[in-house]
């Protein structure tokens, strides 16, 4: 079969306008509630897509924390994505749960957390964690496999089993100004439904598939 021969019907859900919550957090967390509970691979995963002098860029990182401010993750500042953050702010966040045939677009400005929350949030991880991020130097080219496990090593006995948070490692959050939560249906008639964020006041309406 060649690829563009592969297909299938969604028809696990729905989608209407007027299930939606009014709050599009709201839906947000009980679609990743769902995931969560459907013991979904990287139910919290998402794709960020950055970009700097009009070159999009994207990949995957973790969701690990939001609220009605926003959606956060953790990275190295002097990423790709960190240094395409620093020249423009304006981001893409994409979330998809293939077996439940849906998928979550936000749209939205980011941030850097504080350097509390940084701590914090770096003093819960795992060592071992907190130890590559000494490693890493992220997005820089390296000669091999064995030149990072030689500097996690070293890195290992430096610290011991207090490692502080590098200044180049930190959060960021999102700040939504647009949702849209995409519901597989038949005949490619998916359900689409977008909160637009209008004068402070969330606005719903339906797309067309």
């Amino acid at each position: 079969m060649t690829i563009d021969k592969i297909r299938r019907d969604y028809k696990r859900a729905s989608l209407n306008k007027k299930d939606a919550d009014l709050s599009p957090f709201k839906h947000f967390a009980k679609w990743i509630d769902e995931a969560i509970k459907a013991d979904l691979i990287d139910a919290t995963a998402m794709s960020i897509s950055t970009s700097e002098n009009n070159k999009p860029s994207s990949r995957m990182v973790l969701l690990k924390g939001y609220d009605e401010s926003g959606f956060s993750f953790y990275t190295n500042y002097e990423s790709k994505k960190g240094k395409e953050i620093s020249a423009n702010p304006n981001v893409a966040l994409l979330f998809y749960w293939a077996e439940l045939e849906r998928q979550i677009r936000i749209e939205g400005r980011i941030e850097k957390l504080s350097e509390k929350e940084n701590d914090e949030y770096f003093q819960s991880r795992p060592i071992e964690s907190q130890i590559s991020t000494w490693v890493s130097l992220q997005s820089s080219i390296v000669k091999n496999r064995k030149f990072l496990e030689d500097r996690y090593n070293e890195s290992a006995k430096k610290f011991g089993k207090k490692v502080p948070r590098p200044k180049y490692w930190g959060g960021y959050k999102v700040i939504p100004n647009l949702f849209e939560f995409w519901q597989g249906r038949d005949s490619r008639l998916h359900d689409r439904i977008q909160y637009s964020k209008k004068n402070k006041k969330w606005i719903i309406e339906r797309l067309a598939p």
